[in-house]
């Protein structure tokens, strides 16, 4: 039973930082790569962050430089940090993970960016 849990979303106002946090079970966590998507309003779920399992990282170029994907393989968990953070970053964020038995997700945590 492959389960994976977003947490961390809320309020913030621009400029400001916030940390995902994504915790998975019933999956060999530390051999799998492991995403980050955000789905915004009437928009379609875009990747956001990518992290290997070896800790090597990718971004979508939106989030350069102001986004940060880490893996605490200990806890099965992986992180999102946000900062510098825009309007345009408000949507649902969603954790991923592709395994060869199909594709899992979260069940999304949302992060509204507002003054």
């Amino acid at each position: 039973q492959v389960q994976l849990v977003e947490s961390g979303g809320g309020l913030v106002q621009p400029g400001g930082s916030l940390r995902l946090s994504c915790a998975a079970s019933g999956m060999a966590f530390r051999l799998y790569v492991m995403r980050w998507y955000r789905q915004a309003p009437g928009k379609q779920r875009e990747l956001v962050a990518t992290i290997m399992p070896n800790g090597i990282s990718d971004y979508t170029d939106s989030v350069k430089g102001r986004f940060a994907v880490s893996r605490d393989n200990a806890k099965n968990t992986i992180y999102l940090q946000m900062n510098s953070l825009k309007s345009e970053d408000t949507a649902v964020y969603y954790c991923n993970v592709d395994l060869s038995i199909g594709r899992y997700w979260g069940q999304g945590t949302q992060v509204t960016v507002s003054s």
